[in-house]
């Protein structure tokens, strides 16, 4: 259990907004850690079912609430800077509500962001998949992230490309201070994303990986939120979106249409034909599971996933039209907007409310 001095080793700070199903799981697996001298914040933004109440059931947990963020400023950037100001820990630990930490994880993510020597450490959860609808999406969304943020590339200094997981995103506080905390990217929608961008432009070691052994998570516990939180935030992760669900629509069509031709064919006995084209779509499919092999899931997401390229496909072109046509998307009852900064935005970082001070 933590120990509740003023100056722990790291902080553990948990935004959340009406997370009553999950947060006192992740409050488990939290308190329960050890090897490490380490203190818990819950930040309550705004919730109007049992969060704070559960969150606040736990013995050592602080819980504070969030003020309602100015236009312009996202609810989470907001709730996570109130919290992180005055820390006195050498870490902070940036998490979700609806993680799970498994035993020992906290201690092992600080040892190897010190050895490793790196100011930002951020592990992509394993994903914990439960209805069709996420057997079927999950796969394919994280084998194209895969594809396109390479560990390889995000890792190395000379590269710019980066990628970071707000579900768990360790910092070197002094270091986060210093270049401006989540202030300096409380306008994105993609903060976590943003704020590995100001590390990595400011020269700083940035390490992030597959976090299984270390980290899980149910993302989304409805199909109505899964949708939301990826029409939030796809046009922003991949490039090139419309083209993207061009291409998916297209790997489904070929593998599901080879196949259901091959069987016309067969049955009315042209074997020659019938047969080509199930070979075809086999060679497709198995260039398709190689891909999504990659995203580690099970081998019943895995085969599942094929049923998931329309709705990928259709998700995509959706948070397009919501973010590039619309100018705007929704998450948890309020609205972002793809723009820069508002007036009131700016002269609420420049009056201090989103200022962090050591």
């Amino acid at each position: 259990m933590n120990s509740g001095r003023q100056n722990p080793y790291i902080q553990v700070i948990v935004p959340a907004r009406n997370e009553q199903e999950c947060i006192g799981r992740c409050l488990q697996s939290l308190t329960g850690q050890q090897g490490i001298d380490f203190q818990i914040t819950v930040v309550d933004d705004g919730s109007t079912d049992q969060t704070r109440s559960i969150a606040e059931s736990f013995a050592g947990v602080s819980v504070i609430s969030s003020r309602e963020p100015a236009p312009g400023i996202s609810g989470k950037c907001n709730a996570l800077i109130m919290a992180a100001v005055g820390s006195r820990a050498r870490w902070l630990l940036f998490t979700d509500a609806d993680t799970f930490h498994l035993p020992g994880s906290l201690a092992a993510a600080v040892a190897e962001a010190e050895e490793r020597n790196v100011d930002l450490l951020s592990y992509s959860p394993e994903q914990e998949v439960v209805t069709w609808s996420e057997y079927a999406l999950m796969p394919v969304v994280f084998a194209d992230l895969t594809r396109t943020y390479p560990t390889e590339a995000v890792n190395d200094p000379a590269s710019p490309v980066v990628a970071a997981n707000g579900q768990y995103l360790l910092v070197r506080r002094e270091v986060y201070e210093q270049l401006g905390g989540h202030a300096a990217v409380a306008t994105c929608v993609l903060e976590d994303v943003e704020i590995a961008r100001l590390f990595k432009n400011a020269g700083r070691r940035t390490w992030f990986r597959y976090g299984g052994g270390i980290v899980r998570t149910r993302m989304y516990r409805s199909f109505s939120a899964m949708v939301e939180g990826w029409t939030k935030n796809l046009t922003l992760l991949f490039h090139h979106t419309v083209l993207l669900a061009i291409i998916r629509l297209l790997e489904f069509g070929i593998i599901t249409g080879a196949l259901i031709a091959g069987a016309i064919l067969l049955t009315v006995h042209h074997p020659q034909a019938g047969w080509a084209l199930p070979a075809a779509a086999g060679v497709f499919y198995f260039r398709f599971l190689l891909r999504i092999r990659a995203a580690h899931f099970s081998w019943r997401a895995n085969f599942m996933a094929i049923f998931g390229l329309p709705l990928f496909a259709v998700l995509l072109l959706r948070s397009y039209l919501h973010a590039m046509i619309r100018g705007a998307v929704t998450w948890k009852g309020r609205r972002y907007t793809h723009s820069e900064p508002t007036a009131v935005a700016k002269a609420s970082m420049q009056e201090g409310n989103f200022i962090i001070k050591g």
